[in-house]
């Protein structure tokens, strides 16, 4: 029997492993359940609207944070472990632990970088009226808990959906996801249709 070490020398670097790492402890904490329910409460409920039409061009992302990393790179070296990236600041090994599914992974092209709430969620929830720097700081914002590196096809297939379409696999990473959904949420003043505030609402209560 190969073990995984073995199948990591010799390429696989994009095997899934099956014992998650130790995350790094630089991952912005979203608030409290206690906390995400009062905010929630504050939160206004408003169907969403596309109209104009979403434009992911009017969100400048991927901006260079310092030196030679742009955001992807450095949320990438951020929650990842053993990140040892090239002089343009690409990440050329390490391990990424995914909260969507709890799977490690040692390939950065297998990772993503999630924006949490959704682009083109915000957009329908509100940031169509926002300018277009007030965009960019929330494409890229790592600060609050809007940016995850996580597994690539869980970020591909749940796409631009909210919290009442789409949830973690991962159970027991779902309560963390809601708080920091409403505390972002809640930061840009970003409303909530009926559906997704009761999804929210539903999570948050048995946190």
């Amino acid at each position: 029997m190969v073990s995984q070490s073995t199948l990591l020398l010799a390429g696989t670097a994009s095997l899934a492993l099956a014992a998650p790492i130790e995350r790094r402890g630089n991952l912005p904490t979203p608030i409290s359940a206690a906390t995400a329910i009062q905010y929630l409460s504050s939160i206004p409920v408003a169907a969403e609207s596309n109209s104009p039409a979403y434009d992911r061009d009017l969100f400048k992302h991927w901006i260079t944070i310092s030196g030679a990393c742009n955001t992807r790179e450095t949320v990438l070296k951020r929650d990842g472990s053993n990140v040892v990236t090239s002089s343009a600041c690409a990440a050329t090994s390490g391990s990424w632990y995914s909260d969507y599914d709890g799977k490690t992974w040692s390939a950065a092209a297998d990772v993503d970088i999630d924006h949490l709430v959704p682009l083109k969620e915000a957009w329908v929830s509100g940031a169509k009226d926002w300018t277009n720097e007030r965009r960019q700081q929330f494409a890229n914002d790592l600060t609050r808990p809007q940016l995850l590196a996580v597994t690539d096809s869980l970020n591909q297939a749940k796409g631009d959906q909210d919290l009442a379409e789409w949830l973690p696999p991962l159970v027991s990473y779902q309560c963390e996801y809601v708080r920091a959904w409403v505390q972002v949420k809640s930061y840009y003043g970003l409303s909530m249709d009926s559906a997704e505030k009761a999804a929210a609402s539903k999570v948050l209560t048995g946190c």
